[in-house]
């Protein structure tokens, strides 16, 4: 058991490329927690925390956790926040943690529209200079099906808004999203989403299914025919042979991939399509993902 110096109400869940920041859980729960893939808040009704709730953990976290370079804002979309109520949890970071690197939270692309450009500025420059945004797909069927609330259009003007401002963004597509049926038209449409908002970081994870395939059958509104590892693969496979970006940095080191991969697209794509004709050449073709255990 990890120590914490303060009390989180857990589960609680943060990016990778986060694990040595100090995480603040400005909100606690996702406040859509509606898509049919995601099993993370479900235990949580959604709940704004107060500043004055906030402000002793960030005075015991900059403690605890002196010399920290990144801050990271949980719960699941902490970006949902108003400016007026990020501002001075922005400004109290820095009285207590002083010049860090960065702070950065989950986001989905609405909450970054119902912001102005000049406020997107504002926190941009009080320090918020990444948001993680799990657009899933590119495929506004599938985005129906799986219940994300945004459409290619909305996401694309969401993220292309935090870019104007001088946010960053690191985009997460779902590997296996939409099964054998939507593989296609997945793989092709996250690629042109993709290419259209050359986000600075990519990331793809695997679907997972931690309440097995029946559940998310049930929650995935059309026909759900999962893929095996093989096809997975080459799901992926088109997906970045039709990314044309320059200096994307791209990850697949998520607990839930089958094969890790990481590189700068795209520099390093005919690398990472050769490691992938690797993997679906001496992968079994029957073989399905292992069943992870129940959350």
């Amino acid at each position: 058991m990890f120590f914490s110096p303060i009390q989180y109400d857990e589960p609680v869940f943060r990016p990778p490329a986060e694990a040595r920041s100090a995480i603040i859980q400005a909100t606690v729960g996702c406040s859509w927690n509606k898509c049919a893939f995601c099993e993370m808040y479900t235990s949580k009704k959604f709940k704004v925390r107060s500043f004055e709730e906030l402000k002793p953990e960030i005075e015991t976290l900059a403690k605890a956790y002196y010399g920290v370079k990144k801050v990271f804002l949980a719960d699941g979309n902490a970006f949902v926040l108003s400016a007026n109520k990020l501002i001075p949890l922005l400004i109290e970071i820095y009285n207590q943690f002083g010049k860090i690197q960065r702070i950065s939270s989950y986001a989905l692309p609405k909450d970054i529209l119902r912001k102005s450009e000049q406020e997107l500025k504002d926190l941009k420059n009080l320090g918020l200079k990444l948001l993680y945004i799990g657009i899933e797909t590119g495929d506004d069927e599938l985005l129906k099906l799986i219940h994300k609330g945004e459409t290619f259009n909305s996401t694309l003007d969401g993220v292309e808004k935090a870019h104007n401002a001088g946010i960053d963004t690191s985009i997460m597509i779902i590997n296996g999203l939409g099964g054998k049926e939507y593989s296609e038209q997945h793989a092709l449409k996250s690629a042109e989403i993709i290419n259209k908002l050359n986000p600075k970081f990519l990331s793809t994870l695997t679907l997972s299914l931690p309440f097995g395939l029946e559940h998310f059958q049930n929650k995935f509104n059309g026909r759900y025919i999962q893929q095996t590892i093989v096809e997975l693969f080459e799901e992926l496979k088109l997906f970045i042979d039709h990314l044309n970006v320059e200096n994307v940095i791209y990850r697949s080191n998520h607990i839930s991939n089958n094969l890790p991969l990481q590189g700068t697209l795209s520099k390093d794509k005919n690398q990472l399509i050769h490691f992938l004709d690797q993997a679906i050449q001496y992968t079994p073709k029957d073989k399905y993902p292992s069943s992870p255990e129940v959350l």
